[in-house]
C-alpha cells in the first residue's frame, strides 16, 4: 500500500536530519512531500493536522507518533509504513 508522508518542517536541522531519514525509509513506493512551515497556509494545515512542534510527520492524514520533536523513531516509521 501506497502512503502519502507529510513532513512539516522549519528548516532547522533536526527537521532536515527528519527529512532525511523519512526519506531514507519511504524510498520510492511511498508519496513524500516537504511542507515549509514558514507559510502561513501551511502553518494553518499543520495546525489542522495537530501539529504543535516541527520537525512533525502525517501519514495519510494522521499525525505520526514517530517524531515528537526530537528527530524521528525509526522502529515506530518503519510500523507506520507497514
Amino acid at each position: 500500500m501506497k502512503h502519502k508522508i507529510e513532513i512539516f518542517s522549519a528548516g532547522c536541522k533536526t527537521c532536515k536530519d527528519t527529512i532525511a531519514t523519512v526519506k531514507k525509509l519511504a524510498g520510492s513506493e511511498h508519496e513524500v512531500i516537504v511542507h515549509d512551515m514558514h507559510h502561513e497556509e501551511i502553518a494553518t494545515r499543520a495546525a489542522q493536522h495537530g501539529v504543535k512542534s516541527v520537525p512533525a510527520v502525517v501519514i495519510n492524514g494522521k499525525l505520526a507518533g514517530c517524531c515528537g520533536g526530537r528527530g524521528v523513531e525509526e522502529h515506530v516509521l518503519r510500523e507506520a509504513l507497514r
